[in-house]
């Protein structure tokens, strides 16, 4: 068998077993292992493991994961989301789909404490489908717009997503988070957008609320500022090299913590909590990270990865429709697989054959560019049938709408996604202009 054979079919064997309900982090580890044992023999399988398992676990990079999952457990559980979303909704509830909005706007700013996707969706949904139910809100707009809102959580930085793209493809994580705060603006906007249309042709689906007082305004958005000194601390931190990524996560986990004891009552059941869920999250992170370093070193042994890109940049086709055939391809996988396995098992394939592609920029700017354009269309993903992790989320919190209505409901944030790519893969600088003038 040839090297790249050996490779494709190690990615069926994968997706089979991905098929059957093996999880990914075992699924990789299993695959790997046995091609790594069959391409070279168990001898060099276990002087590879003894020296790579430790490399990997060792680098002082992979402590800021745990530090920002910690960040997000304590904004979860302090109940955080409740203060964002009441002044979202301060702001915005008098406005024909104004809670909607109000509930896009809660998912952008809690995402930039909490950094999951998945989290975000669940803790704001919560919060807000009550609330747009109260006021008549149609099913379709409610749990659409909390679905799509949530995908948020993996764009606006910090995000773990970004975190692991950054130590896969060799970037700095400061850049990557500077590099998509543009883009998550761009997110949330084209989601509030997506709502004034939609309201627009169906007025019924989203009435306005009352309108608040700026009393109740200025009110609302005091209860917010602790959060916004964190979130501009950790940021500004880095931006500004007060921190390393791993100090500025120390930081905002200890910050959202004390918020959490001072303003959220939680209390040492609920650190423990906190401590526990942090500790499983990343745990599960970790597994997977090392699955996905032991099946890529097999591969690295087949070429296939060398080989691809190779055949890829003699087919003739321009940078650009390479590209587009990449996030293509992310699409079609994100229906099927969720969004860290999607990433942890393409990238060391693709930013290779990305690096080497000539867009008219250098390569860590080709790269940061890739890193967020792969990010955006990994968080379509979590909205795209049939598996649409944050539909699924958001659903279930709302038993009383048909998942059909769901769908629909999340097919006018779908075409405001496709729009956002288009402009993001047309303008780099959206994605690069900070990252420049960080420079």
């Amino acid at each position: 068998m040839t090297g790249i054979a050996a490779g494709l079919t190690s990615f069926a064997v994968l997706l089979a077993l991905m098929a059957v309900r093996i999880p990914i982090g075992v699924a990789m580890l299993a695959v790997g292992l046995g091609g790594y044992a069959m391409w070279t023999g168990t001898t060099p399988l276990l002087a590879f493991l003894k020296t790579s398992t430790f490399y990997q676990f060792s680098t002082y990079s992979l402590s800021v994961i745990p530090l920002f999952v910690l960040m997000g457990e304590f904004a979860t559980k302090a109940g955080m989301s409740r203060a964002l979303y009441r002044t979202a909704a301060a702001f915005l509830g008098h406005r024909r789909g104004g809670l909607a909005m109000a509930s896009i706007g809660g998912c952008a700013a809690f995402g930039a404490i909490c950094g999951s996707s998945l989290a975000t969706a669940a803790t704001m949904g919560q919060v807000a489908l009550p609330e747009m139910r109260r006021y008549n809100y149609s099913g379709a707009l409610a749990t659409g717009s909390l679905a799509a809102g949530g995908t948020l959580g993996i764009l606006i930085p910090p995000s773990v997503i970004l975190v692991l793209y950054a130590l896969m493809a060799e970037m700095s994580i400061a850049k990557m988070f500077v590099a998509a705060m543009v883009p998550g603006v761009l997110a949330a906007v084209g989601y509030m957008l997506a709502v004034a249309v939609f309201v627009r042709r169906h007025p019924e689906d989203g009435p306005a609320g009352p309108r608040a007082t700026w009393r109740q305004r200025l009110s609302a958005l005091r209860e917010t500022w602790s959060l916004i000194l964190i979130f501009t601390l950790v940021i500004v931190g880095m931006y500004r090299g007060w921190f390393t990524p791993t100090e500025a996560a120390a930081v905002g986990a200890f910050g959202t913590g004390v918020l959490a004891v001072l303003h959220g009552g939680m209390r040492l059941p609920g650190i423990m909590d906190c401590l526990r869920g942090t500790a499983g999250t990343s745990a599960m992170i970790f597994l997977i990270l090392l699955g996905a370093e032991i099946f890529n070193a097999f591969l690295a042994q087949t070429q296939t990865p060398m080989l691809l890109a190779s055949a890829i940049k003699n087919s003739g086709l321009s940078p650009m429709m390479i590209l587009l055939a990449i996030m293509a391809l992310y699409l079609v996988l994100g229906c099927v697989m969720d969004s860290m396995s999607m990433l942890l098992l393409t990238i060391p394939i693709f930013y290779p054959i990305i690096g080497g592609l000539d867009f008219g920029m250098s390569r860590e700017e080709t790269l940061i560019w890739f890193g967020i354009l792969a990010v955006v269309v990994v968080e379509v993903g979590l909205i795209t049938p049939p598996v649409g992790m944050n539909v699924f989320i958001i659903n279930g919190l709302a038993r009383d709408v048909p998942m059909i209505e769901s769908f629909r409901g999340v097919l006018p944030f779908l075409i405001s996604d496709m729009i956002r790519i288009a402009i993001l893969i047309a303008f780099p600088v959206i994605s690069l202009g900070l990252v420049r003038l960080w420079n």
